[in-house]
């Protein structure tokens, strides 16, 4: 018999990793607050659930990829939380950017009830998700870990163990979205110059983007910028605002001086103030732009 999987939170990145699962021969019972974003699935063969406590099977596997710690504390053990269902050897996967103390705590709880967490946050947008293109950073026990990998390399490219404790892998995602988001401050402030000096964005960005920074970051992220075109949306930027709060928090608990996530803070919280949460974080750069007296209002 197929192997059932339990999947909650079907968002931009959700929905395109759970159908991979389906893809790959698992059977899927989802759970999304708005039933909406399930009927696709549904329709391809996923089961649907009324709330998540019953997505979940006893001893099973249960997938979330939530948008921020609140939510994936509340669907754990709220009041239909799937906690106590889960029970002995069952384990959930936390593929969310969540604090590290927050899965430290989920991974307790999990304990006093028989079951294991591993935290496995991932790198990619949505697109990367549809095709199988993610990267995985995860932590936990190692026997949930083995236990679950075969479902990791169904969904992403590649999976990287940063062993037994269970905020490890988060400190390594809120390094890497700090990493992206200091890089795109740069290509904006490097194309702004470039501008203001009569080149053209688009052509400073594609040699750039071909020798020195061959990348996706800078290739994908880059174009973007360059264009000062911040659609699709595949990550808000309140969402990144979030994340670089989760940064300076882990940072000021070990005592870390992060001067540069200090801006990016800045820069982000000035985006959201200015109405623009809803758009792709790329449009940081709207806020270099208007430093420089060049802003288009393209919102």
């Amino acid at each position: 018999m197929p192997q059932q999987v339990s999947f909650i939170g079907l968002g931009k990145m959700g929905e395109p990793i759970a159908r991979n699962l389906l893809k790959a021969g698992y059977e899927l019972r989802v759970y999304n607050r708005s039933t909406e974003k399930a009927k696709a699935l549904v329709a391809e063969g996923a089961q649907r659930a009324e709330v998540p406590f019953e997505a979940v099977e006893p001893g099973g596997v249960v997938f979330t990829m939530l948008s921020n710690d609140a939510a994936v504390k509340e669907v754990v053990a709220g009041e239909h939380g799937f906690l106590h269902r889960l029970g002995h050897e069952g384990v959930h996967i936390s593929l969310s950017t969540i604090s590290p103390e927050t899965s430290r705590e989920l991974a307790r709880l999990h304990a006093e009830y028989g079951s294991q967490y591993v935290a496995s946050p991932v790198f990619g947008r949505p697109d990367a998700a549809a095709a199988r293109k993610l990267w995985l950073c995860f932590s936990g026990p190692e026997e949930a870990k083995s236990r679950v990998r075969p479902l990791l390399e169904a969904i992403g490219q590649g999976c990287f163990d940063y062993g037994a404790d269970p905020g490890a892998a988060n400190v390594v995602k809120l390094c890497g979205n700090f990493m992206i988001a200091s890089a795109q401050e740069a290509m904006a402030e490097a194309l702004t110059l470039a501008e203001k000096n009569g080149l053209q964005r688009e052509q400073v960005m594609d040699m750039f983007a071909q020798t020195l920074f061959a990348c996706g970051i800078y290739q994908n992220y880059g174009k973007m910028i360059a264009q000062q075109r911040y659609e699709p949306v595949g990550f808000q930027l309140e969402l990144a605002l979030k994340d670089l709060n989760l940064v300076l928090d882990t940072a000021d608990q070990v005592r870390m001086p992060m001067p540069l996530a200090g801006l990016m803070h800045d820069r982000l919280l000035t985006g959201v103030a200015k109405g623009r949460g809803g758009m792709d974080w790329t449009a940081l750069a709207k806020g270099v732009a208007e430093d420089a007296g060049l802003d288009k209002e393209q919102e």
